[in-house]
């Protein structure tokens, strides 16, 4: 450790305490997550529905895309309702009328005020209070309600079907007609629905909020913030300004004032002899951008399902290529690209530290994992249409080798688990080149972080196989957004750091001082606030006051690194000037640029705008959400990934010179595209649902009412404009890549 050891006990106390409060709460999620009752009985004592209903209910939403139509709990797509917030809203209203024409003959909004009132009253309390699970693990229902459940479940049945008085409000939610073929699907899935709803709706034992910290906002039933919501969303500002303020503190009397080196005459990377299997990485560049395109591509396609839920300009597609398997591929693809790009610089990487030479059989390692990419992706995307569009998978087969139903995680089970041997296939690669390093002279401090975060990249996409097909929602969302977050927020960040670090050093642009200190310190800046603010997605999902303070508190320092950016992006900026042979390396330190920005902006302004629990509890599955998730995935990680591909493609073919024009052209208009997306749609969208989710619930805010009024849908036409800036700028970048990939260009 030598000179940083102070560093290296910081990171490891980072990791220690941070790893150790994520599982301690995990356990609390398993503990506390909301029940499966044995089953819902009416008063009379007959079976409403029970656990095995349920449980197939999910099986059932599982197929149809569940998260890529509409959201659960909030989290999903957004053009579709949110299910609970709907069905609640739906059951609330049902039973009102039927105790109102039970006892007045008339509807309830025809009621006195008076009468009203008492209504009310007795709605909130029987909802709240009264249906809670027995000893028997069984929980009583109002005969009233088992009418107002069996009425709007329905509306529901006949929704996932094919009545033809629904087109329109299909339409309005790009669902295509008989999204579940199967009636007997279709009743379990309302099942499913209404449990949601009612852990949405039923107070804890022993508590006065429900098993979802009241969310969603729901006036009927009083589900507003709660006293803890209140009081860690103020904590979560104050840990902000004091992370704030002691980084600037520590940033300017801590941060080390050594001189940087005198940069080389000459490209020092220049003079590798290229390695078989750096040589394969041309075919990994090309398809990096290739899944780019499609991703983008099918994102346009999901957008202007907004405005035409079944058509594209008049074409008839939801039956063959429907919104929430357009959207399954929409995240899938980004998954893959974003991944691959990075795999892409690890394996370029790791012959340099190897002495400039590969291990035996590294060339072959890196072909096969090629093919491996391309079997998942291929299998993947056939057992998403197999499920969403042909309806053949159902069920378990469905779950394995369909669609699991959750963002991000949508590829069936058996395709996850290649995808992880993948990654452990490119952790083994990177190992043997990396491992042997170490027994040579000299200081290892920055080959041991960059060793260090190659491990987390490799093995933390295993947590996502830690649920199952009928795992509560709850335990679930701890698992998947280890993936999600953790993964990708925490160990993709800190291996981006290093491997810049490292490259950076070897060109001569940073001492080795300066590279170990600044992937140390990154490592620790992201790490204490990234790996327990994994929680912030969590509040709601039906985890208790613990969870929310935990996220609330360390999420807010998620963002404290990401002020001091613009100093970084500076730095990355003059890079191209600190020498004439820096000019070849203009564009991948250009799309560094871009990601200090869009970390800053687009992870930390609008990542902030979301995480507070009081902001999140009116903002949650609103346009606010998908407006920090753009800005964040493509402007942080799809940079980045960019940014990678174009510099290993410097190298691979080191006679090609990217066109300067086209460059510059695809960097500005893809930067433009993505504002563009933001300003003219998803952001306004947001502020205007979130006066509604404020106003009347969440119900009314993604209700088709409210989405399908004239200027919201005018918003979303108007954003395909952007869209054809940002695609036009995506295609001349990956021209310019592919042209690289192909050329005839023969290393040295």
């Amino acid at each position: 450790m030598g000179q940083y050891k102070k560093l290296w006990y910081t990171l490891m106390c980072v990791l220690t305490l941070t790893f150790a409060l994520l599982g301690y709460l995990g356990v609390e999620v398993y503990r506390q997550a909301p029940p499966f009752p044995e089953q819902y009985v009416s008063a009379s004592g007959q079976t409403v529905m029970t656990k095995d209903d349920i449980l197939k209910g999910q099986s059932a939403w599982q197929s149809t895309g569940g998260m890529e139509l509409g959201s659960v709990l909030g989290h999903g797509a957004y053009q579709a309702p949110d299910w609970t917030a709907d069905f609640l809203h739906r059951e609330l209203v049902a039973w009102l009328d039927l105790t109102a024409q039970a006892e007045h003959g008339k509807k309830f909004d025809d009621l006195d005020v008076a009468q009203k009132a008492t209504i009310q009253a007795r709605l909130k309390q029987e909802y709240r209070e009264q249906s809670g699970v027995d000893a028997s693990g069984n929980v009583k229902l109002s005969d009233t309600r088992v009418k107002a459940i069996a009425q709007v479940s329905q509306y529901y049945v006949d929704l996932y079907g094919d009545k033809a008085e629904l087109n329109q409000t299909r339409e309005s939610f790009a669902m295509k007609t008989n999204t579940l073929p199967d009636e007997q699907a279709r009743k379990h899935l309302a099942n499913f629905f209404f449990w949601t709803a009612w852990s949405a709706s039923a107070n804890r034992p022993d508590s006065v909020a429900t098993y979802t910290n009241n969310w969603p906002h729901e006036p009927l039933i009083d589900n507003v913030p709660t006293t803890e919501n209140v009081m860690w969303s103020l904590a979560s500002i104050v840990f902000l300004l004091a992370g704030v303020g002691f980084l600037v503190w520590g940033y300017h009397f801590m941060r080390s004032h050594d001189d940087e080196p005198k940069v080389p005459e000459s490209d020092p990377l220049s003079k590798v002899v290229l390695t078989p299997s750096q040589k394969a990485l041309w075919k990994y560049a090309a398809l990096t951008v290739i899944l780019f395109i499609v991703q983008i591509l099918l994102g346009g396609l999901v957008a202007h399902y907004t405005v035409e839920g079944q058509t594209f300009f008049g074409i008839e597609l939801s039956q063959i290529l429907p919104y929430s398997l357009a959207r399954t591929w929409h995240l899938q693809s980004a998954l893959f690209w974003i991944a691959t790009g990075f795999l892409t610089a690890g394996l370029f990487v790791a012959p340099i530290i190897n002495g400039g030479k590969d291990p035996k059989f590294q060339a072959l390692g890196v072909n096969l994992l090629y093919i491996a990419l391309f079997i998942v992706v291929a299998g993947s995307y056939a057992g998403n249409f197999t499920s969403i569009v042909l309806n053949k998978l159902s069920g378990s087969a469905n779950f394995w080798f369909g669609h699991q139903g959750y963002e991000y995680l949508d590829l069936g089970r058996f395709w996850q688990i290649l995808l992880y041997v993948g990654f452990l296939l490119w952790l083994f690669l990177m190992l043997r080149c990396t491992v042997s390093a170490f027994k040579n002279g000299g200081d290892k401090n920055l080959l041991a972080i960059f060793v260090a975060s190659i491990v987390g990249v490799g093995m933390f996409y295993g947590p996502g196989l830690f649920y199952g097909e009928h795992t509560t929602l709850a335990v679930m969302e701890y698992w998947r957004w280890w993936v999600v977050h953790l993964w990708v927020e925490g160990f993709f960040e800190v291996f981006a750091t290093a491997a810049l670090a490292f490259i950076f050093y070897n060109l001569g642009l940073v001492s080795y001082k300066s590279a170990t200190v600044a992937s140390l310190v990154a490592g620790s800046l992201f790490l204490v606030g990234g790996v327990p603010g994994t929680f912030h997605h969590l509040y709601f999902s039906g985890t208790t006051t613990p969870i929310m303070a935990a996220g609330a508190s360390f999420s807010a320092l998620e963002v404290v690194p990401l002020i001091l950016l613009g100093h970084e992006a500076y730095e990355h900026w003059s890079h191209q000037h600190a020498a004439p042979w820096m000019k070849r390396l203009r564009w991948p330190l250009m799309s560094f640029v871009a990601v200090a920005f869009w970390n800053m902006l687009g992870a930390g302004v609008f990542g902030f705008l979301i995480n507070p629990p009081i902001s999140l509890f009116y903002l949650q599955g609103l346009n606010t959400t998908a407006v920090h998730a753009h800005a964040a995935l493509f402007g942080v990680y799809g940079f980045l990934a960019l940014g990678f591909v174009l510099m290993v493609g410097c190298y691979i073919k080191p006679h090609y010179t990217y066109d300067e024009k086209q460059m510059s052209w695809g960097f500005w208009l893809m930067n433009a595209g993505l504002v563009g997306m933001i300003i003219s749609s998803l952001l306004p969208i947001g502020v205007y649902q979130a006066a509604a989710s404020i106003t009347h619930g969440l119900w009314y805010a993604r209700s088709e009412a409210f989405m399908q009024q004239g200027h919201l849908e005018a918003l979303r036409w108007l954003r395909t404009l952007s869209d054809l800036v940002f695609i036009g700028g995506a295609c001349l970048f990956a021209w310019q890549v592919i042209k690289m990939s192909i050329s005839k260009d023969k290393a040295a």
